[in-house]
């Protein structure tokens, strides 16, 4: 139990203190509300739900190591440093593409259905 609460906890921080969190999450609902109306599949929806929770334990883990390497480097600059940091976000990076690329093949073969059925002649 206790260890629930300071999973929780480490949730709650991150959603007060990192703002790209905070933005994956709202993009995340907002693309779940979309998939929700177009009444994508379960496998779809579920694949939507898995890449957009990669993205934030991207995110999550990509904040670990800044508070990491900081701490250690105590604010001074270091190339090792730098190439840590660039590395953990280009996973967030390269997450949110994949991320991007799965809600935009499954949301095209449903505005195309719906273009077709609306349009045919």
């Amino acid at each position: 139990m206790r260890s629930a609460m300071y999973a929780l906890n480490g949730l709650r921080l991150a959603f007060k203190s990192e703002r790209n969190f905070r933005k994956h999450i709202i993009i995340a609902l907002f693309v779940l509300s979309i998939a929700l109306f177009l009444r994508v599949s379960i496998v779809e929806f579920c694949l939507l739900i898995f890449s957009n929770a990669l993205v934030l334990i991207c995110e999550l883990f990509n904040s670990v190591f800044e508070f990491v390497i900081d701490a250690y480097y105590k604010g001074r600059w270091a190339k090792l440093a730098k190439l840590a940091k660039d590395i953990a976000a280009g996973a967030v990076l390269f997450s949110a593409v994949i991320s991007v690329l799965i809600a935009s093949l499954i949301f095209a073969q449903k505005f195309y259905m719906i273009y077709c059925n609306n349009f045919s002649f």
